[in-house]
């Protein structure tokens, strides 16, 4: 999942960044109202964590323009006011929750994780073939086995189980998996999906991820021997 983070205390921004991206989500970072309006106006975000006092626009007048052009993205904004009319101002202008500053940072990523169920609810696992993918537990079973994931490894499988047996392009992962600086042509895609397909196909001759030829990457909802066009 990707989230967009707005936040000018480049410190706290760093810091945040850090936390969110060990939970396993994609995060582009915006420093003013502008950036963050060019980036969400490009690139599809699950949530938004939206400082008020940012360059302007600041955080509320970049939520009320998100709301009128209608994106539904959920928003939970940050903020240093901490009075009852602030807070209800926030909401009222939009925002799903509400946390002042100082916040503690462990209650920050459980308000993310409920906002994301609360809009993918109900979120149950993916399943395909042997695979099990638990998006709440973080976890991925083959068969009865768990097998360890990286963070990247996780999110280009959630991702290929999401769009099971539909041809997903470089670019496509690129977006949804990485953040906006991520190359889709680099090398580090063909090494990610390379020690992911070592870890649930092994060394069978029928597979369940395949690479299709000058487009990218599938995951089959049943094991099949490669071909052509797949390997």
């Amino acid at each position: 999942m990707r989230i967009l983070l707005v936040e000018d205390d480049e410190d706290l921004a760093a810091a945040l960044r850090e936390a969110l991206e060990d939970e396993l989500y994609a995060v582009d970072v915006a420093a003013t109202g502008g950036a963050a309006e060019e980036l969400s106006a490009v690139n599809d975000y699950d949530l938004a964590v939206l400082d008020w006092s940012i360059p302007p626009p600041n955080g509320l007048e970049v939520l009320s323009a998100w709301r009128s052009a209608g994106l539904e993205l959920p928003v939970l904004m940050l903020t240093g006011r901490g009075e009852v009319h602030d807070r209800v101002s926030g909401l009222d202008g939009g925002a799903d929750d509400y946390m002042a500053k100082p916040f503690d940072l462990q209650e920050l990523l459980a308000r993310v994780r409920s906002l994301l169920r609360r809009r993918d609810r109900p979120m149950p696992p993916l399943e395909t073939a042997e695979l099990t993918l638990d998006r709440a537990a973080r976890e991925v079973r083959l068969g009865a086995d768990r097998i360890h994931l990286t963070p990247k490894e996780f999110g280009i499988l959630e991702y290929l189980m999401l769009r099971c047996d539909q041809a997903v392009s470089r670019a496509e992962l690129a977006e949804h998996v990485w953040d906006r600086n991520s190359d889709p042509m680099s090398n580090t895609l063909d090494v990610l999906v390379y020690r992911l397909r070592k870890k649930i196909d092994g060394d069978r001759p029928d597979k369940l991820l395949h690479t299709v030829t000058a487009i990218g990457y599938m995951l089959t909802s049943e094991r099949r021997r490669t071909d052509g066009s797949r390997g």
